[in-house]
């Protein structure tokens, strides 16, 4: 399956966190990150990460459209609340989950419950939604 990454500067080292600590599962995945954020959580856990650019220079846009064409089958995105400048972007980000029924979490309550579910099976779903399950490009 292929996993979007995502997080809030504030909430990039729990990222790298929850990433080190479901690396086994992770790992039998397509991960995709922001540049940035993918960079630390490649380096901190040798997962393969590949990475878009920083979310400065469209990174979060790149993901989205790719969101937008049904090609991730779970978004993880660290939201930091205090951020309120940033409340639009995650909006933004959510909204294109739910209109492509793509898994969607915010928080590491959440993003452990879709990692624990994914290794579980429960969302082998996705491979009807979303046959294509290679990497994208």
């Amino acid at each position: 399956m292929n996993i979007a990454l995502m997080a809030h500067d504030n909430r990039k080292e729990l990222m790298v966190q929850f990433c080190t600590a479901y690396a086994g599962i992770l790992s039998q995945h397509n991960l995709y990150a922001t540049n940035t954020t993918g960079h630390q959580i490649s380096d901190a856990t040798g997962l393969h990460v590949h990475c878009f650019l920083t979310y400065a220079h469209g990174g979060n846009q790149q993901i989205g459209a790719r969101i937008a064409y049904n090609e991730f089958d779970m978004v993880l995105f660290f939201n930091d609340p205090t951020q309120t400048n940033m409340a639009g972007e995650v909006s933004y980000i959510s909204r294109l989950c739910d209109a492509s029924n793509i898994p969607f979490a915010s928080n590491i309550a959440t993003a452990e419950m879709l990692v624990l579910g994914l290794a579980r099976g429960d969302l082998d779903w996705r491979s009807i939604v979303n046959p294509s399950t290679r990497p994208i490009a």
